[in-house]
């Protein structure tokens, strides 16, 4: 890509990733076929089928529609080959438990950004009255009957939340999840698993309370906005001084993100249909600290080193959820971006522009991030493994082409 671009436009989200993969899998809890729309058109989409047909779903996915039939034996064993390619797979645990009253699960694969244990997981199903534990590199969980239970999660976890929380909707009793995750995207999940016919209160707080049900029937649900990619193209525009409406997504769940945009020196206007956000000069420095929601997702930490780096003045990036997400610093400083980290802080001091250079992406969120760096770069920058943000963003190439971009996809080859 060539630097200098203002990206100016409109652009759509679709639905959000972080929520569509866990709804993929919830429909494991019910026999009959299960309709999600709104479904992005990303590469972690079809994955996620590989996974549910290794399970002994029927699963077609056209366009934004995928349609997921469940069989009434399912097969509890999620082997190594489609569960290796994406972190998401993990969430099929808590359903085959529910359902099939065991599982055996291949650790997932998914981006490096650093340790993700699944062990606020496991401990949570043993307090539903499962055994669980990791063999031959897959956790393997079993019980004869599950039981409502009080579970405190050390850390809102969003994927321990969402399996302990499609476990509890089939065990007998009340199950109290305390320190729940409260994403939007939990609140999603627990939308669809209430039309399936599950009882569960407290969804968007930390406790949630699930009564559990003996059976649950398949649903049509559409999938909310994708909040991360809304803020990618928010914190986008205003790092490239740009005019950008973006629509199909909730601004509310964006409000720290577009309160920081206001504090860069953006004009954020909400709309019907989303949000507008209009950068005139170089933004100012603004301090980033990533946290569960509704605090800033770690998510968009890339784009926010990307921002600081061509602001005026010093900004204070700190990451609180994920240790390796700092490796992306390395790349923005080939970029020219004047930057140190110390532990989980990062400082760093605004330049008027970046300068090109050839970078990889780690992650997908790395990947995009790089992109919009390379926007306001001087010169040509390459990024390579850009397979990454495929998984995340549909058509990102040529959204950022029609909103005035000098970017091209060189290689189509899916391993580079």
């Amino acid at each position: 890509m060539t630097g200098g671009a203002r990206l100016v436009g409109e652009v759509d989200v679709v639905g959000a990733k972080n929520s569509v993969l866990k709804l993929m899998a919830a429909a494991l809890l019910a026999e009959g076929t299960t309709t999600i729309t709104n479904c992005p058109e990303i590469l972690d989409v079809p994955l996620m089928g590989d996974v549910l047909r290794g399970l002994g779903c029927e699963v077609e996915i056209v366009g934004d529609v995928a349609t997921i039939t469940t069989p009434a034996e399912l097969n509890h064993r999620a082997d190594f080959a489609s569960m290796s390619k994406l972190r998401a797979s993990v969430c099929v645990l808590g359903p085959l438990v529910a359902r099939c009253r065991k599982a055996v699960v291949a650790l997932p694969g998914g981006d490096a950004i650093g340790s993700r244990p699944l062990d606020m997981h496991q401990a949570g199903l043993r307090k539903l009255g499962a055994t669980s534990g990791i063999e031959h590199g897959c956790v393997v969980a079993e019980a004869e009957n599950l039981h409502g239970a009080q579970i405190w999660l050390d850390f809102p976890s969003v994927g321990a939340t969402e399996n302990i929380l499609m476990a509890a909707v089939l065990a007998e009793g009340t199950t109290l999840i305390d320190n729940a995750a409260r994403e939007p995207e939990i609140v999603d999940l627990c939308v669809m698993l209430q039309q399936m016919g599950a009882k569960i209160e407290g969804a968007g707080t930390s406790t949630l309370t699930v009564h559990g049900v003996s059976k649950l029937e398949p649903t049509e649900h559409r999938v909310i906005g994708d909040r991360i990619v809304g803020a990618t193209w928010a914190l986008a525009a205003v790092a490239t001084r740009g005019d950008l409406h973006i629509k199909g997504v909730d601004p509310h769940h964006l409000d720290l993100v577009l309160e920081k945009l206001r504090a860069a020196g953006a004009e954020v206007t909400l709309t019907d249909e989303g949000f507008r956000v209009v950068q005139d000069g170089r933004p100012q420095a603004v301090d980033f600290v990533t946290l569960p929601y509704p605090g800033f997702a770690t998510d968009n930490q890339p784009f926010a080193v990307v921002l600081a780096a061509v602001c005026e003045g010093t900004s204070m990036i700190t990451e609180n959820v994920f240790e390796a997400r700092f490796r992306f610093i390395e790349e923005m400083m080939r970029l020219g971006a004047d930057a140190r980290t110390d532990g989980h802080h990062a400082v760093v001091r605004g330049v008027e522009k970046l300068s090109s250079a050839p970078v990889w992406a780690s992650d997908i969120r790395a990947g995009a991030g790089l992109v919009i760096a390379g926007l306001v770069a001087e010169g040509v920058t390459e990024v390579w493994d850009v397979f990454h943000i495929d998984r995340g963003y549909p058509r990102f190439v040529e959204n950022m082409q029609r909103l005035g971009a000098d970017v091209q996809r060189v290689s189509a080859d899916p391993e580079r």
